[in-house]
């Protein structure tokens, strides 16, 4: 089960619960599922109780033990538990890397709709504004009211014309809403300081891998013969991180997701390809869909961001 399964299958077991008369109130049409913090009990949690508890007319721990009485026995979780006052903590059992990369290729290209029109607005608030409404239109869900959004510590046409618009957009869309961002002469350092180039460069990784594996005489194909851990879990939060990311309307959780997958990619990167006298064999051609698909993953988040996402550096 992978985490996207995993929020559709809450989804259910609400509706079932529902329609059994073992809950009331209305069956949300989505659940928000996130990675649990470091430290927290299982691989991934859900408020969901709070969220249907008054509709129920049950406190949310009550509502937590019927959901989790139902998804106990789901293939692909391997357990279920309560903490706190009502949160669904999960672990589940691992997906394989060929339908990781076949569930997340779609996500990964993102149709990019236009921002939102009005009245013209400071840069900041400018480039936050239309992050949001580009992920939440790619995720189905409407515009939401406006919300407040901290201005920046100096004058904006100073900022854009010393970082230009990319890296004044990046640094303000890893700075939440409420919050001031911070600039620095690192935006425009080339170097694993800067994470918008670990990103960026990640990306034309992916792409110069793809483009050196056809001049070795091979294609990426998808298969199961990939141990790379770190990169198959980042890209299966993939999903989830686009859903709280609209929920929260938070384009800097989009961010980081971006630079902990570049991280993981960087690091894989040097399995793909074929050393020396080797010949090119499925693991590597699965290893080269794993890392086409994160290059994938990387160029459309930078889109829903506004920002470029070059094939060379």
């Amino acid at each position: 089960m992978t985490p996207a399964d995993l929020s559709r299958c809450v989804v259910s077991a609400v509706r079932r619960a529902v329609e059994d008369g073992e809950l009331g109130g209305i069956v949300p049409a989505r659940v928000v599922v996130e990675r649990t913090r470091p430290g927290g009990v299982g691989e991934y949690a859900t408020p969901v109780a709070f969220q249907i508890a008054k509709g129920a007319g049950l406190r949310p721990a009550q509502v937590a033990e019927v959901l989790a009485r139902r998804l106990g026995g789901v293939a692909g979780i391997e357990r279920v538990e309560i903490t706190g006052a009502g949160f669904l903590n999960f672990s589940l059992t691992s997906v394989s890397a060929a339908r990781l990369v076949r569930d997340v290729r779609p996500l990964a290209v993102v149709e990019v709709p236009d921002p939102p029109s009005g009245e013209p607005r400071e840069p900041r608030e400018r480039f936050v504004r239309a992050a949001v409404a580009r992920i939440e239109a790619a995720q189905g869900v409407g515009p939401g009211p406006e919300f407040p959004i901290a201005p920046v510590a100096r004058r904006d046409g100073d900022v854009l014309a010393r970082y230009g618009a990319d890296a004044v957009a990046w640094a303000v869309l890893t700075t939440p809403a409420r919050e001031t961002p911070e600039f620095s002469d690192t935006l425009l350092v080339q170097g694993e300081g800067n994470e918008l180039f670990r990103v960026r460069y990640a990306r034309a990784r992916a792409h110069a891998l793809v483009r050196n594996a056809e001049q070795l005489g091979f294609r990426p194909e998808i298969g199961d013969d990939v141990d790379a851990p770190a990169l198959l879990r980042v890209l299966a939060d993939h999903p989830l991180v686009l859903e709280a990311a609209a929920h929260h309307r938070a384009p800097e959780r989009l961010a980081r997701h971006l630079v902990e997958l570049a991280d993981a990619l960087l690091d894989f990167q040097y399995r793909v390809l074929p050393q020396g006298d080797e010949k090119p064999s499925a693991a590597h051609r699965a290893r080269l869909a794993l890392a086409e698909a994160a290059g994938t993953v990387l160029a459309g988040g930078l889109a829903l961001l506004g920002i470029d996402a070059p094939t060379r550096l």
